[in-house]
């Protein structure tokens, strides 16, 4: 698949590339980014040139995962966030955000866009967000963008090695009044 760029009335998300490198590597810098993302600690520049010139245009290329870079309008880096595709339908939402614009709602409307546009385009019928238990930011961000938290999943995370408990939430197309590419009847209390 061709990356694609989507746009905001704050934010312009598009793939990222070679010409990104700098940037990504020095927002990964942040020890919060390195705690509690699955990137390399140390994140060397190495990282980020395989990030920026294979792995996503490779996840792209084979649609495996659609990885956008959050830019202000001007073309500065506020964020990163990827769609990684897990099963018939059902894609996976991470994201992080540059230590100097944490607390600008930017993640949450990437997220809010990203979701959109997996909705329609990918015939996505449910997108899962997980992070580990205690990453309070990126749960807040998740709830604002309209995800239901279902619960926590134990030793469902292995980040640098280390088996941790997470908290997994859902959103629906319908939870954005989107229709669903399938059909889906929730269960009966």
């Amino acid at each position: 698949m061709e990356p694609v760029t989507l746009t905001t009335d704050r934010l312009v998300l598009r793939t990222v590339g070679p010409h990104d490198t700098d940037a990504v590597y020095a927002a990964a810098q942040d020890p919060d980014i390195q705690r509690w993302t699955t990137i390399p600690s140390p994140y060397l520049r190495e990282h980020a040139e395989s990030f920026t010139e294979q792995q996503v245009p490779e996840g792209w290329a084979n649609a495996s995962m659609f990885t956008f870079g959050v830019f202000l309008p001007e073309g500065e880096l506020a964020g990163m966030l990827g769609l990684t595709m897990r099963a018939l339908g059902v894609a996976e939402v991470g994201f992080w955000a540059t230590k100097e614009h944490r607390g600008n709602g930017y993640t949450t409307e990437a997220t809010v866009t990203a979701c959109r546009w997996a909705f329609a385009q990918l015939s996505v019928d449910r997108v899962e967000w997980r992070a580990e238990v205690g990453n309070s930011a990126s749960r807040a961000v998740a709830e604002r963008a309209g995800f239901t938290i279902e619960g926590t999943l134990r030793s469902a995370l292995s980040n640098k090695g280390v088996r941790r408990d997470c908290w997994v939430g859902s959103l629906l197309p319908s939870d954005l009044g989107l229709p669903s590419a399938a059909p889906y009847l929730p269960a009966k209390d």
